[in-house]
C-alpha cells in the first residue's frame, strides 16, 4: 500500500513538474518558431508548426544590427558585474557568517529590502549623475550600477552557503597558522565552491536579462542585447518575425549556458539542504 502511494505520488509530481516546465518554456518555443516564419505568417499564425520555414529574418537582423558587438557588451556587463560582486560579497558574507554581531540579521534584512524598491525610484538621481559626469553609454559605470543592484542578493546567498560550513574547520586552519587571506582562499572558498558557482551563474543570468537600466543608461557603444531586442520595436508597428529572430539570438547564449551548467546550478542551490 505504501509502495502504491509512493508510486502514485511520484507520478503526480512528475506530471505536475512537466506541466509547469512546458508552460514556462512555451513562450520561448513560440518565439523560436516564429523567428523562422515570414512576417505574414507570424502575424496571422495559421499553424505554429506549419511550413514554409525561412532564415530570412536572421539574415536581415544581422545586416541591420551588429549582433556580435551587442553580445560582447552583454558578456562584459554580465560577467564583469558578477565577478566584481563576488569580490565584494565573499568577504562580506564571511564576516557575517563567522564573525556575526547582534545586528547581522538586521543588516541582511535591510540589504535584501533594497531589492524590493522599484528600480524607477532610483532612476532620476542615477540618470542625472550619469548625465552630469558624461557616464552614459560607458561600460564601467553601467557595470558598477549592475554590480550594486545585485550585491544584496549575492551576499545573502553566499551567507546561507557559508553558514553550512563547520566553524571547527576554520578554527583548525587558524590554529595551523593560516592568515585571513589564506583562510578565505584555501579553506572557505573550495568548501563553498558549489554555492559560489551557483551564485555566479544565477547572477550572470540576472545581469544578462537586465533591461531597465541598460535601456536607460546605454545608447550604442555599451548597449547589450536587451537594447538589441528593443531596437526592433518601432512606432510604425512590431515586426513579429524579426523581433522573434532578434530575441532568439539574444537568449540563445544564456540558454546554452544554463543547459550545460544546470547540474552545477541545482547542486549549488541545494547546497546544505541535506545534512
Amino acid at each position: 500500500m505504501a509502495r502504491a502511494m509512493s508510486t502514485r505520488r511520484s507520478i503526480v509530481v512528475a506530471v505536475t513538474a512537466w506541466t509547469v516546465g512546458v508552460l514556462l518554456f512555451w513562450p520561448i518555443l513560440w518565439t523560436a518558431l516564429t523567428a523562422f516564419k515570414t512576417e505574414q505568417d507570424a502575424v496571422t499564425m495559421p499553424h505554429l508548426f506549419s511550413t514554409p520555414w525561412t532564415l530570412e529574418n536572421f539574415a536581415i537582423v544581422q545586416q541591420r544590427s551588429d549582433y556580435v558587438r551587442f553580445a560582447l557588451n552583454s558578456i562584459i556587463l554580465s560577467f564583469g558585474s558578477t565577478l566584481l560582486g563576488l569580490a565584494f560579497a565573499i568577504p562580506a558574507a564571511w564576516s557575517m557568517a563567522f564573525a556575526p554581531s547582534h545586528r547581522t540579521k538586521d543588516t541582511l534584512l535591510w540589504m535584501l529590502s533594497t531589492k524590493m524598491m522599484p528600480p524607477v525610484g532610483a532612476l532620476i538621481p542615477i540618470y542625472l549623475i550619469f548625465k552630469q559626469y558624461h557616464l552614459i553609454d560607458k561600460h564601467l559605470p553601467i557595470l558598477v550600477v549592475m554590480f550594486l543592484l545585485d550585491l544584496p542578493l549575492v551576499v545573502w546567498m553566499l551567507f546561507t552557503y557559508f553558514k553550512e560550513i563547520p566553524v571547527d574547520i576554520l578554527e583548525a586552519a587558524r590554529m595551523d597558522g593560516a592568515s585571513l587571506r589564506q583562510e578565505l582562499t584555501y579553506v572557505l572558498t573550495p568548501m563553498a565552491l558549489p554555492g559560489i558557482a551557483s551564485t555566479f551563474l544565477l547572477n550572470v543570468i540576472l545581469s544578462w536579462n537586465e533591461a531597465f537600466w541598460t535601456l536607460k543608461l546605454t545608447d550604442v557603444r555599451a548597449a547589450p542585447l536587451t537594447v538589441f531586442i528593443a531596437s526592433y520595436s518601432s512606432p510604425e508597428g512590431l515586426f513579429w518575425a524579426k523581433l522573434s529572430a532578434a530575441s532568439t539570438m539574444a537568449i540563445a547564449p544564456i540558454l546554452v549556458l544554463g543547459w550545460f551548467s544546470q547540474k552545477q546550478l541545482v547542486r549549488g542551490l541545494t547546497f546544505g539542504a541535506v545534512k
